[in-house]
């Protein structure tokens, strides 16, 4: 959405193509650091953006066994904005969708699905798509293939993936928040493991570190867990 608006505003024609009738989708990126609000700034988009209702973290904490720990203070980073927004990301890619829309080059097609390459001479040309109304090909000089960590265009384009062999996963979940709990975002590490929670206002969004691939033994542990109730 960033690289259409950009694209857009500075006159280049563009389409940007989303298989979802909304960007509503939870435990995505919700953190909008300091750098991209020096750009939205650059932009000439801050205001506007900060208007949008969200939450700021000038500093996170974490316990680190029973010690409390400054683990980031963001005053000392050289931007205008010395904190981080934390705000849904739909909020987020809505807001860019509808100042890109304000360009006459900016075309956003929802519901929309790239499936395949259009390709010539040995060059991609463009794509296939199935929309509201049917299959269709849209034909572009650029083609920027964003549909996430299984993208169908990189296997169509037989790129292949560097592996870098990341061992762990994380484990995303909500806890409810108590009126006595804290409002601050902070981590909690212990040996061998740690937990990030997010404050989302009447819940915690929740992150916690797994083994790679250890998901199917935690769902076990919650079975079993389950079972002796």
């Amino acid at each position: 959405m960033m690289l259409g608006f950009l694209l857009a505003r500075a006159g280049v024609r563009v389409t940007v193509l989303e298989k979802h009738a909304d960007f509503l989708r939870d435990f995505r990126g919700d953190t909008i650091h300091p750098s991209t609000l020096e750009l939205m700034d650059e932009l000439g988009l801050l205001e506007k953006f900060l208007s949008i209702p969200h939450d700021k973290i000038d500093r996170l904490t974490g316990l680190v066994g029973e010690d409390r720990i400054t683990i980031a203070n963001f005053a000392h980073v050289p931007t205008r904005c010395k904190f981080v927004v934390l705000m849904p990301q739909w909020d987020f890619l809505n807001f860019m969708a509808d100042r890109a829309k304000r360009h006459s080059t900016f075309d956003l097609r929802m519901r929309t699905e790239a499936y395949g390459l259009i390709e010539e001479d040995g060059r991609v040309i463009g794509v296939r798509a199935k929309g509201p109304d049917g299959p269709l090909e849209i034909e572009a000089d650029l083609v920027a293939a964003c549909d996430g960590r299984h993208s169908i265009l990189r296997e169509r384009a037989g790129l292949q993936v560097d592996e870098f062999g990341a061992p762990i996963d994380v484990l995303w979940f909500r806890v409810s928040r108590r009126p006595s709990d804290t409002a601050e975002t902070f981590g909690h590490l212990e040996a061998g493991r740690m937990m990030v929670m997010l404050n989302r206002r009447d819940y915690w969004q929740c992150a916690y570190v797994i083994p790679k691939g250890g998901i199917e033994n935690i769902k076990q542990k919650i079975s079993n867990l389950f079972g002796k109730a």
